[in-house]
C-alpha cells in the first residue's frame, strides 16, 4: 500500500522470518555459528534460548538454507506439543519414512538403519525442534535417547532444540539432569541494542528500497521511540516500524514522526510493562566444561563463514520476482 509513496520495492518489516532479512548483530552471528558448527562437527547436541521475537526462527531458517547446500537432510519440528509417540512418527515421517502402522519399536529401527545408511555416505542429519519449551518432561527424554544414535567416534543425529528461557529451566530439572548433561553448545540470543536497532530499522529498508539507498523515514527521535516501545525486540520493530509506515502514508508524511509512533504503540497496548526476564551474561557459545580460553578456532572460522550468508541469500534473492516468497517447508531435503 505504501510501498510506491516510499520508493519500496517490497515491505520491509514483515514480521515473518525471511532469511534474505538476517541481521547479523555479534550474539545472532555467534548464535547461528554454534548452530552451524555443531550441526558439521557432528557435537550431537545444540541447544539456543531466546526471549519471544528475538530472532530464534530466523536464525533456524538461515541455518537450514545454508545446510541445504551441504549434503544434510532434516526434520524440523515446528510444533512441539506432542506425545512421544507422536514425536517419533513426526519425525520419521519427516525424514520421508514410511510411519503408517509402526510401532515404536519398528519406528526407531527403522530411523536407526536410515542414520547409519547416511553416516556409511559421510551424510549428515539433523533434528530441528523449534518451540521446544514446549515440549513435555518425557519426550525430552525421547529426544536424550535419541542421543544414543552415534558410533565409536560421532553422533549419527545432531539435535537443535532452539526455545524461550523456559527451556533453560526446563533443563535444570533433576528429571533432566542427564539430558543436560549432553548438550556440547549453548547459546542465547538477546534483545537489540539501541545502535543495532537504529541499523536493523536502516538495513531492512535498504534491502526493501528500489535503489538499495532508502531515505531516512525514521527521524533519530522516532527510533529511539521504537526501541523504547519494543525494548529491542525485532518482532516488535517490526510491527510499529510497518503500522508506523501505514500511518505515515495515510497523512501523506515523507517521515515518521515520533508522535506516529506512540501513536501506534498505544494502539498495540505496548505501554503495558511486562517482567522482563533477569538479564544473563552472555558470549561465543562454548562446549560443556570448556573455559574462554579453549574456544575452539574452528567456532571463529564457523562465524567467519556465517558472515557471508546474508549476502548470499541476498544474491539468490536479487534473481527472483521481488512479490516471490522465499519458501522453507518443513520436509526433510538433502542436496
Amino acid at each position: 500500500m505504501y510501498k510506491s509513496f516510499y520508493n519500496l520495492k517490497r515491505n520491509p518489516f514483515e514480521i515473518t522470518p525471511d532469511p534474505a532479512f538476517l541481521f547479523p548483530t555479534r550474539r545472532h552471528n555467534e548464535a547461528l555459528a554454534a548452530l552451524y558448527y555443531g550441526v558439521r562437527r557432528h557435537k550431537g547436541f545444540v541447544v539456543m534460548t531466546g526471549e519471544v521475537g528475538t530472532g530464534k526462527t530466523l536464525l533456524v531458517r538461515c541455518l537450514l538454507e545454508l545446510l541445504n547446500r551441504k549434503n544434510v537432510a532434516y526434520a524440523y519440528v515446528f510444533n512441539s506439543r506432542l506425545s512421544p509417540m507422536e514425536f517419533l512418527q513426526y519425525v520419521a515421517g519427516d525424514l520421508g519414512l514410511p510411519t503408517a502402522g509402526k510401532n515404536k519399536s519398528e519406528l526407531l529401527l527403522d530411523l536407526s538403519s536410515f542414520l547409519i545408511a547416511r553416516h556409511q555416505q559421510k551424510l549428515t542429519t539433523v533434528l530441528v525442534v523449534d518451540e521446544a519449551h514446549h515440549l513435555p518432561v518425557d519426550v525430552l527424554e525421547e529426544v536424550r535417547l535419541l542421543t544414543n544414535l552415534e558410533t565409536a567416534q560421532e553422533k549419527l543425529l545432531q539435535i537443535l532444540l532452539v526455545g524461550q528461557p523456559e527451556l533453560d529451566e526446563k533443563m535444570d530439572s533433576i528429571q533432566l539432569r542427564q539430558l543436560k548433561q549432553r548438550i556440547a553448545l549453548r547459546s542465547q540470543l538477546e534483545p537489540l541494542t539501541l545502535e543495532e536497532t537504529k541499523g536493523y530499522i536502516q538495513r531492512r529498508l535498504q534491502l526493501a528500497s528500489v535503489n538499495g539507498h532508502p531515505a531516512e523515514l525514521f527521524a533519530p527521535e522516532s527510533v529511539a521511540a521504537i526501541y523504547r516501545h519494543s525494548h529491542g525486540i525485532p518482532r516488535l520493530i517490526n510491527t510499529i516500524c510497518e503500522n508506523a509506515l501505514i500511518n505515515g502514508f495515510a497523512r501523506q508524511a515523507k517521515t515518521v514522526a515520533p508522535e506516529i509512533i506512540e501513536e501506534v504503540a498505544t494502539d498495540f497496548r505496548l505501554h503495558i510493562v511486562h517482567s522482563a526476564p533477569v538479564d544473563q551474561p552472555h558470549g561465543l557459545a562454548r562446549e560443556a566444561g570448556s573455559t574462554p580460553r579453549q574456544e575452539n578456532n574452528e567456532v571463529w572460522q564457523a562465524v567467519k563463514t556465517l558472515l557471508q550468508l546474508h549476502d548470499y541469500l541476498q544474491s539468490v534473492r536479487s534473481r527472483e520476482d521481488d512479490d516471490a516468497p522465499v519458501a522453507i517447508t518443513s520436509r526433510s531435503r538433502q542436496v
